[in-house]
């Protein structure tokens, strides 16, 4: 049997089971939910030991077929998965789900985290005033829990047309319950970025400054991957649109979307230039010149590497840029 005491877990790890009837739906249910890290299939809280599917289903033993649903609660709360699991059940029915009838398809909800059956029971009372029968979900900690034999784990997944109690409607509705929130870049205080930056890229970014051409490396990275805003983290060019223009600076034919930055004039030491400025973080980025390759365009963004952080394409995804791979893709 497995400790599933929840001790000696990483902090961004929790888990909650969720008996529904038949595993199998169940657990692809909340295998769409975005945060749920990963799911078992198995028999909870029965009275003996390390049962067998044909023993379960005898209804002798006292297991409820269960899922294991491990989730990262900085991602998913724990109260969404609650309420996705109430969408997939009928509370009122006694050891029956869809066409299972026995009590090892009761609904129960089983604990390992003592702190968690607060927020459960109150969901379980809210639910009650909204039926005038009896609710029969099992609340209670989780006692004892064992995997379910190979076939059963993934099985809608190695058997798409396999039998299921839950609507392909619920399945879209878990897919879309947990939508990734939008990154929101903002504008940091000078005083902030004193600490956060080195003195050349702080000169750069906030007081209009120009690094020695060659000097930073960035000039000569053409590696795959994204330039974001050295002051704020936001995505503003991508590798597929760098090129050598032998100035010593990197260069790019346009930003990855030209709302992203802001174009000024600049008439500083006796030149006529148009300065580019990042819109968010209103940094110093550079300037742009009509002296581009002519088949993207004609223009030459010429940028400070110090006002910009690469990040190649492998450490995108776990940087949290992953939705700007398909960018990539496309060139």
């Amino acid at each position: 049997m497995i400790d599933h005491t929840g001790r000696g877990k990483k902090k961004d790890r929790r888990e909650i089971y969720f008996a529904g009837g038949c595993f199998w739906g169940t657990e692809h249910f909340f295998q769409q939910v975005r945060g749920v890290l990963s799911t078992t299939v198995g028999y909870a809280n029965g009275t003996t030991s390390a049962p067998t599917y044909k023993e379960v289903t005898t209804g002798n033993t006292g297991f409820a077929e269960a899922v294991k649903v491990v989730y990262d609660p900085q991602t998913v709360d724990f109260e969404l998965l609650l309420d996705l699991f109430l969408k997939t059940i009928d509370p009122t029915t006694l050891n029956r789900q869809g066409n299972d009838v026995g009590t090892q398809y009761r609904s129960g909800i089983y604990y390992v985290n003592p702190e968690d059956e607060a927020l459960i029971s109150q969901k379980i009372k809210a639910l009650a005033q909204t039926y005038t029968q009896k609710i029969v979900v099992e609340v209670e900690p989780l006692r004892n829990f064992y995997d379910a034999e190979t076939y059963h784990q993934n099985y809608l997944d190695k058997n798409p047309g396999g039998y299921c109690h839950i609507g392909a409607d619920l399945f879209e509705y878990a897919r879309n319950a947990n939508p990734k929130k939008k990154q929101a870049y903002q504008r940091q205080e000078k005083e902030v970025l004193k600490q956060s930056l080195t003195p050349i890229q702080y000169e750069v970014t906030q007081n209009n400054g120009t690094e020695r051409a060659y000097s930073n490396e960035l000039w000569k990275e053409f590696g795959e991957g994204i330039y974001v805003d050295i002051t704020t983290g936001e995505p503003l060019f991508i590798s597929s649109d760098k090129y050598d223009a032998g100035c010593g600076w990197p260069s790019f034919t346009k930003p990855i979307d030209k709302k992203l930055i802001a174009k000024k004039t600049d008439n500083s030491h006796g030149m006529k230039r148009v300065e580019v400025r990042s819109n968010t973080g209103d940094a110093h980025l550079g300037h742009v010149f009509n002296d581009g390759p002519a088949e993207t365009g004609g223009l030459r963004y010429c940028i400070n590497g110090a006002s910009l952080r690469f990040i190649p394409k492998a450490e995108m995804k776990t940087a949290g840029y992953e939705d700007y791979l398909p960018l990539l893709d496309k060139k």
